[in-house]
């Protein structure tokens, strides 16, 4: 009987121990699952004072210039991994402003934040084009800007951004951005026409902001990515401290 139950023991002890083991080989054979990076994109839009923000929520203003301003920016999470960034220049509008004036502009407010990083972040030979779309559905591969009806009130231009932004830090990147200029405002040189007009250079250098990977900051009217405007500003077409620190931060 002692013999039996000895065995019995034997028995179930190693039944036990085979059973662990093949568990322990079983669970280290498994991989986990490969989640390719997902495709998404990001919508900012920009509204004249006044729009886009609840009566509870006022604007905070701007702190002082003597203050330090080093740390007025908000990233993205990605930036482009190849540079320059080339792009096209849709100029066709409802007001007839001329294709020179426009390129002009737009072209200004790229090359503003060239001005502050140690690498060439745009390509300086961009292309005219009449065909440029706003792709809210997909990316059709092109950096466009141009100008569209936005259907919203108080919305001064709209950029999107493709990229992914999420998975293994070392895939995450931008691969396309459009920019549109709402057409339900006037446009042009607030140099010379003042607060007749929404300044096209002044917009646009705000917007390829977020096509380079910042967002909007919104604590600090001084910076070029403050996400509110109004008819005759040009704050914006020149960068801020915080500005400055962002995209080096991003670039170097």
């Amino acid at each position: 009987m002692r013999k039996t139950l000895g065995l019995l023991l034997s028995l179930i002890l190693v039944f036990s121990i085979v059973a662990s083991v093949g568990v322990v080989v079983f669970a280290s054979a498994r991989k986990p699952d490969v989640v390719p990076p997902l495709l998404e994109k990001r919508v900012f839009i920009h509204y004249k004072k006044g729009f886009g923000k609840p009566p509870s929520t006022p604007g905070q203003g701007s702190p002082p210039k003597e203050q330090d301003h080093s740390d007025h920016y908000k990233l993205l999470g990605v930036k482009w991994k190849t540079t320059p960034v080339s792009y096209v220049i849709d100029p066709d509008n409802p007001q007839g402003l001329t294709e020179a004036f426009i390129v002009s502009a737009v072209s200004g407010g790229a090359e503003e934040w060239d001005a502050h990083t140690t690498i060439e972040l745009f390509n300086n030979v961009y292309v005219v084009v009449h065909d440029a779309t706003f792709d809210t559905d997909a990316p059709d591969g092109r950096n466009e800007v141009l100008f569209g009806d936005y259907p919203k009130a108080g919305v001064i231009a709209v950029t999107v951004v493709w990229g992914y932004f999420g998975g293994p830090l070392g895939l995450r990147r931008i691969i396309e951005f459009d920019m549109m200029f709402d057409t339900d405002f006037t446009w042009g040189d607030a140099t010379v026409l003042g607060g007749a007009v929404m300044d096209v250079q002044n917009i646009a250098t705000h917007e390829f902001g977020h096509g380079v990977g910042l967002g909007d900051y919104n604590l600090c009217e001084l910076e070029t990515m403050y996400g509110y405007s109004s008819y005759g500003e040009t704050i914006k077409r020149d960068l801020y401290t915080g500005d400055t620190a962002g995209i080096q931060k991003l670039y170097g």
